[in-house]
């Protein structure tokens, strides 16, 4: 009896300690269905300021009305010792997605995680390209922390002592359940600062949680059309002589070619950098710029920051550099606006304003043997580690805003991002080379508002080179990256036409990319994104009288109990699951709903666990049911502002369908001023006959769409 007093005496001290030190956390709607949350002195130097957010309203008013998604009283707060400890409510059937650029996992209940911009190590844990502090949960919101911080995530699993869901106590000795990780009922985040923003989403679905976390950064970016063509990036040495060669090349033997990447070598000195051109590679670059322009391809440029002593600006920027150097190139302070006008001033002037298409931002992300030291100081005042976080968010932001002062879009490569970033025309990528784990970070790129490329640089056979080729093409820049070795598209003649095929494909589909990145800026609606945020992909389980999952009634157990992430949705309709070197077939996990094969339309299943052997030539890619696929004919460049192009429109299955065709000049911001259109395109099936409609351009808006045809693709 004694002794039960005593622990109840403890628990109620425990309780009492608890409500004695935490700090209340008031909340503010600042959009529909968005809450703004703050406890103790946020710093003024946080992800969302440096990234300068302005939320995208009109997108957020369309949005669902939906209640604050949790119970306010059980998200606690406290400042101390000038940390700031947070914790979130967590169910026991929740699932926990996002926490930044994963590789290799895409749930991430459980997880011990520090997010800390870096390069990807080959391990989940919190150190990556874009260590965005913002999760999603499959009960329908997300949960964002403003700080510009190594933050320390425990993603259910700690248990507190005063826990409302205490774990049942086991005994390892006699107990085969007992687990070395018992339940945890909360979500702990550490921010190590007094005090922070905290922004709750509400859904109600997952989807929408992470929509309105996109629109809140202000919508998702709308590249160029040309950004989602083809592009081919050169050995690092090239010179001009080598990009007139490589642009005639793909001119002759018919492969489709939008920008060319040019690596270090075109600048005089690279690691550190001069951001000059080298006169001996380059003696014309305006001349090479404007002839490769006249044949609509363009030219992206390789840069790090990091500047070297024999730059021009080298002197000039000296005062505003950390207080470290990289490669013994000073690291300028970006956060001034003194030192952005003479640092982005360079990557202007004799490169932009020439007709450079944009840049290739590298090296901003790790790793800690090379980069900046945490005890490095900088000009400004902020210190290393907020430098660390946020460096490739400011080199995004004011290489971006240079091209929107000059109504011009452009579409580039970076190293590293963070919360705020997703308006911001930017590809993730990096050195890290495993196929299946690229397919998983595509994946996972939906859950936090940045993009990413699965890139093709090099293959030990042709399979390899076929099968990285072909999920290259399904992902938001379809790129060859040649550095080291000068690769090609018909590197493997074996493998050429097959690759040829992906590539037109590419071109053919633009229409459906380019629309669909259009519902990323308008409506928050990534791209490209996992299994978990599709409609009808999870159910409620089915057990049998033994309390195992019976498959066969419930096939999607599989998705609820195994990580989903080497199949992924990409636009409205397809899901796309690639295979990998070595694999012949695979299974494919079909949300509910009737399914139908992209390239037959023929009819695979509703809601099941399907097998394909497509074979070398084809990628697996399904269309869900009523699905509209627009389609272009087969072009070498994207469609020139004003070009009317013919739309071949595709549709799959039986039930009517409803699309939202975009249209722009593609290539300016005017659409920011009103000046684009969605056409609605609707098709449904009458008496076995297809008939199929295109609203018209309203007046005043552009019209770049020619001769429409339908193809039913599905036949009874």
């Amino acid at each position: 009896m004694k002794k039960s007093i005593g622990l109840l005496l403890f628990y109620l001290f425990f309780s009492f300690t608890a409500i004695l030190y935490a700090q209340s956390i008031s909340w503010t709607e600042i959009e529909s269905g968005i809450w703004k949350g703050v406890i103790g002195q946020p710093e003024k130097f946080d992800l969302l300021k440096v990234a300068g957010v302005q939320s995208y309203h009109a997108g957020l008013e369309q949005m669902p009305k939906a209640g604050f998604p949790l119970i306010q009283q059980e998200i606690t707060g406290l400042v101390k010792g000038g940390k700031t400890y947070l914790r979130f409510p967590l169910e026991k059937n929740e699932q926990l997605f996002g926490f930044g650029l994963n590789f290799q996992s895409v749930f991430q209940r459980g997880k011990v995680l520090t997010l800390h911009v870096d390069n990807y190590g080959g391990k989940d844990n919190g150190r990556t390209h874009a260590p965005i502090p913002f999760y999603v949960s499959t009960k329908g919101y997300g949960i964002f922390i403003n700080s510009a911080r190594y933050i320390t995530v425990y993603a259910g699993t700690a248990v507190s002592l005063n826990s409302k869901s205490v774990p049942d106590i086991k005994d390892r000795n006699m107990d085969k359940s007992w687990s070395s990780h018992p339940y945890s009922d909360a979500v702990e985040i550490l921010v190590p600062a007094a005090g922070v923003e905290i922004y709750i989403f509400a859904g109600p679905t997952t989807l929408n949680a992470v929509s309105r976390y996109n629109l809140l950064n202000g919508g998702g970016c709308l590249p160029p059309r040309w950004g989602l063509g083809f592009t081919q990036r050169m050995q690092r040495l090239t010179n001009a002589q080598g990009v007139v060669n490589e642009a005639k090349s793909f001119e002759e033997k018919g492969y489709p070619l939008d920008f060319i990447g040019l690596e270090p070598g075109w600048q005089s000195k690279s690691y550190p950098c001069t951001f000059e051109w080298d006169n001996t590679r380059f003696p014309d670059p305006i001349g090479l710029v404007q002839e490769m322009l006249k044949k609509n391809i363009r030219i992206n440029l390789w840069t790090n920051p990091y500047l070297s002593p024999q730059a021009p600006i080298y002197k000039s920027l000296l005062p505003y550099s950390g207080s470290h150097t990289v490669w013994n190139g000073i690291v300028t302070d970006i956060s001034i606006p003194e030192s952005r006008k003479i640092f982005f001033g360079a990557l202007e002037k004799g490169k932009i304003d020439i007709g450079i298409s944009g840049y290739k931002i590298d090296e901003v992300d790790g790793g800690d043997d090379f980069l900046w030291p945490d005890v490095a100081n900088f000009p400004s005042g902020h210190d290393a580690e907020q430098m660390r976080q946020t460096y490739g968010l400011m080199m995004q932001r004011y290489t971006s805003e240079i091209y929107h002062q000059r109504n011009q879009r452009t579409f580039g490569l970076v190293r590293a991002s963070n919360g705020g970033g997703a308006s911001f025309p930017y590809v993730i990528y990096n050195d890290y080379y495993n196929h299946q784990d690229f397919i998983t970070a595509l994946s996972n790129s939906g859950f936090g508002g940045v993009l990413w490329t699965p890139e093709v640089r090099s293959s030990k056979t042709a399979e390899e080179w076929l099968r990285r080729f072909q999920s290259n093409v399904f992902s938001p820049m379809a790129m060859i990256n040649a550095w080291t070795n000068g690769t090609k598209p018909w590197s493997f003649p074996e493998v050429a036409d097959q690759v040829k095929t992906m590539a037109n494909l590419r071109m053919q589909m633009m229409p459906y990319w380019y629309s669909e990145f259009a519902k990323y800026h308008f409506r928050g609606i990534p791209p490209f994104r996992s299994m978990y945020l599709e409609d009808g992909f999870t159910i409620a389980s089915t057990i049998t009288e033994n309390g195992r999952v019976n498959l066969e009634e419930n096939p999607y157990e599989e998705a609820r109990t195994k990580e989903v992430k080497d199949q992924y949705m990409a636009g409205e309709y397809l899901l796309v699951a690639p295979l990998f070197t070595g694999q012949i077939s695979r299974n494919v996990i079909l949300p509910i709903g009737k399914w139908y094969d992209f390239y037959t339309g023929i009819y695979v299943g509703d809601g099941e666990v399907i097998s394909t052997t497509p074979g070398l030539d084809k990628i697996p890619v399904y269309v869900k049911d009523g699905g509209i696929i627009p389609m272009m004919p087969v072009m070498l460049h994207a469609p020139k502002a004003g070009q009317k192009i013919d739309l071949e429109i595709r549709y799959y299955g039986d039930k009517p369908g409803n699309y939202s065709l975009y249209d722009d000049d593609g290539e300016t911001y005017d659409y920011e001023k009103g000046i684009y259109s969605f056409r609605q395109i609707l098709v449904k099936i009458i008496n076995g006959k297809l008939q199929g409609s295109i609203a018209p351009a309203p007046i005043g808006k552009p019209d770049n769409i020619g001769n429409v045809t339908y193809k039913k693709m599905t036949n009874y």
